[in-house]
């Protein structure tokens, strides 16, 4: 996520968290008026491959049905016989065209369900700095991971809102297994928060009327959530950027503290006809109401941003 406030921020982060590498490549929060660009760049460096897991780090209280939404997403990434097109798996699939046009084509990413870690007692405060992201993210596994750090809507992170909706980096592991081998590994981590009390219009549109910018009535999110329905977008978006720039010399554009990536570079975009506050021709779901555009696992409906595909240099929509 590119925004003026970013420089700074990697800045401290370098001076408090040695050997971090932050990408700031979430949604804008000026999305709504963002032009799309032309080309991802491939700087040469590594992408996410191998067998990963994706653990969740939820900090402060979930519902269960809360979590369900999340980990049902993270599970539709994968593809299974049983989904109904379009499913979340095929809106995935366009990362792997990234990994076919690099030189190392023997490249590819398997991701799975990992575990799922509970921090309901807000053991760092309910105001949080982004070494302290880096730390609650520390909590999984650190080999062959990415750990998602969830934040509940009553804790506060620097940057959430005013700039930012989430944050995708890695670090180097801490853990004992690294140390016997006389190694150093990174793992992957992202930041997203629960925007729906502090800044929905911000980091929950298209399901809340925007701050600014054109305006139009917001959406019904399609899992009636509409805090948890904004943070799988934001997922869905740190996600692909963790795939293919994860350790901020891989696809991108602009400068890397502050890049455009697979998906932060479609911005405000989910479907065909989108425009300037609108998201686009969606589904709709002909007894709720709901938008959405993909199909995911346990009957879930999600909806996900568009994808920059390399191979056309243009922005992919699944509807």
């Amino acid at each position: 996520m590119a925004f003026s406030s970013v420089s700074a921020l990697f800045l401290q982060i370098l001076v408090v968290v040695s050997l971090i590498h932050v990408s700031l490549a979430g949604r804008k929060l000026n999305e709504l008026v963002e032009d799309q660009p032309n080309l991802l760049k491939y700087h040469k460096g590594p992408l996410l491959s191998g067998k990963i897991s994706i653990n969740l780090i939820w900090y402060g209280k979930f519902k269960p049905s809360q979590r369900a939404i999340i980990s049902d997403f993270v599970q539709s990434l994968y593809p299974s016989k049983s989904q109904t097109t379009p499913s979340v798996s095929s809106w995935w699939k366009t990362t792997e065209k990234y990994y076919q046009l690099t030189s190392k084509k023997q490249y590819s990413l398997h991701l799975t369900m990992g575990k799922q870690i509970l921090d309901e007692n807000y053991s760092l405060g309910k105001s949080l700095t982004s070494p302290q992201i880096v730390k609650l993210a520390s909590k999984g596994d650190q080999m062959n991971a990415i750990n998602v750090v969830l934040t509940a809507s009553d804790v506060v992170v620097d940057g959430f809102c005013s700039s930012r909706c989430g944050t995708h980096g890695s670090s180097t592991s801490t853990s004992k297994i690294a140390h016997l081998k006389g190694k150093s590994y990174k793992f992957a981590y992202i930041w997203v928060g629960n925007s729906e009390v502090q800044c929905p219009g911000q980091c929950a549109w298209p399901f809340h009327q925007p701050i600014y910018g054109p305006q139009s009535a917001p959406l019904v999110a399609p899992n009636n959530d509409v805090g948890l329905d904004g943070m799988v977008i934001n997922l869905a978006s740190l996600l692909a950027g963790t795939a293919t720039n994860p350790f901020g010399n891989g696809y991108f554009q602009g400068p890397a503290e502050a890049p455009l990536e697979a998906a932060s570079a479609c911005p405000g975009v989910y479907a065909k006809g989108a425009y300037p506050g609108y998201a686009g021709n969606l589904l709709m779901d002909s007894t709720t109401g709901a938008s959405y555009n993909a199909h995911g696992a346990n009957g879930r409906k999600y909806l996900l941003p568009a994808m920059f595909d390399p191979t056309i240099s243009a922005c992919s929509t699944l509807v």
